[in-house]
Order: structure tokens, then sequence, then C-alpha cells
């Protein structure tokens, strides 16, 4: 009996799910949602299998229903209205960024406002972080493989370089160079090149 329900509900999901897999094969966008989607299953313990996994991950996650939302913007804009009620995307997630890489995963994504210049492929990023503005035009530029992680700031004109990680809680107000870890409020170099070093200022 227990089986059959789990089986009556996995249909109902992938029912619940059709109009969101039609707007994923359609997209322009498609590519970038399937590398986003791989990560997912990476680090969300979803099935390889595509279908399956993104019925569950829209199921799951509502991290990942606002990150769909956002990477089908200006396509569907009805149908998208639409159908947001039958998988509502996490209502504390804000992102405001012209163009974000593929292959971004939000762990715990509430409280999170992601309003940069550019983030480049293979982002992670926690919660309640802030990626935003000094002033009406300066906010920042993530590069690929960066790793944002809960409570962290990244505010002004500055870069996050290439495989870089800003620390928990951390304050980042100066660039931070590629292969970085920093932390600390103001962050402060503690990593480079995966070795630990004295902390060192950011300039």
């Amino acid at each position: 009996m227990k089986e059959m329900l789990k089986g009556l509900y996995a249909l109902l999901n992938l029912v619940r799910s059709a109009p969101h897999l039609c707007l994923f094969v359609l997209s322009a966008r498609r590519a970038v949602i399937e590398q986003d989607l791989a990560r997912w299953v990476e680090y969300g313990r979803l099935p390889v299998k595509r279908r399956t996994s993104f019925a569950l991950a829209l199921l799951r996650y509502p991290e990942f229903r606002t990150l769909f939302y956002y990477r089908l913007r200006g396509e569907f804009p009805v149908l998208i209205h639409l159908i947001r009620w039958l998988y509502p995307p996490l209502d504390t997630l804000y992102i405001f960024t012209p163009s974000i890489g593929p292959g971004l995963f939000i762990q715990h994504g509430f409280c999170t406002i992601i309003t940069a210049d550019r983030i480049g492929a293979h982002w992670w990023i926690n919660q309640p972080v802030t990626i935003g503005y000094t002033n009406e035009t300066d906010r920042p530029t993530l590069e690929d493989n960066v790793t944002v992680y809960a409570g962290a700031k990244v505010i002004g004109k500055v870069t996050v370089g290439t495989n870089s990680i800003v620390g928990a809680n951390a304050v980042v107000v100066r660039s931070v160079p590629p292969n970085c870890t920093v932390a600390g409020v103001p962050a402060r170099i503690v990593r480079m090149n995966g070795r630990r070093v004295e902390p060192v200022s950011l300039k």
C-alpha cells in the first residue's frame, strides 16, 4: 500500500510538472537550465534521469523553481504567470542580475539577494547572502566557480575572482583575487591556492 501511494504521488507530481517540462524543452536557454539541473542532481541527491530529476527538483527545492523562472525571464511571460501557482518560487530569494552563467546551485536560498553586474558559471550560494549595491550604480562581478557561504555580504564595485570562496558572514568590500578564500569583517585572505596563510588584507 505504501509503495502504491508513493507511485501515485510521483505520478501526480509528474502531471503537475508537465507545463514546466514543456517550457524547459522549448526554452532557448535549455542548455543553461540543463547545466543548472546537473548541479542540483550532484548536490541535491536527485536521480540522474533528466525528466525525473527535473520534476523532483521542482517538488523539493523552491530555490530551483526561482532559478528556473529566472532563466525563462522574457520568454514565456504569460505562461509563467499562469503556472507559478503550481510550483511557487521561494518568496525571500531575489535575483536581479542581468547575466548568470550556467551551473548555479543555491543551497538554502532564503533571505538572499543577488544583485550583481555579472556572475560566472558554476556558482554556489547559501543563505542569507547579500550581493548588491553600495550606491545607485556600483555592484559586484563574480567570476567562474565562486562559492559564497551563509551570511556573507559582497557589496560595491568589486570582483570576486575565479575559484574563490567567500566564507560565512564575511563582508567583502574590496576585490578578491582568483583562487583565494576570504573570511572576516572586513574580509581578508586566509587561503591562497589551497594553502592557509596569515590573514592578508584585500587591496
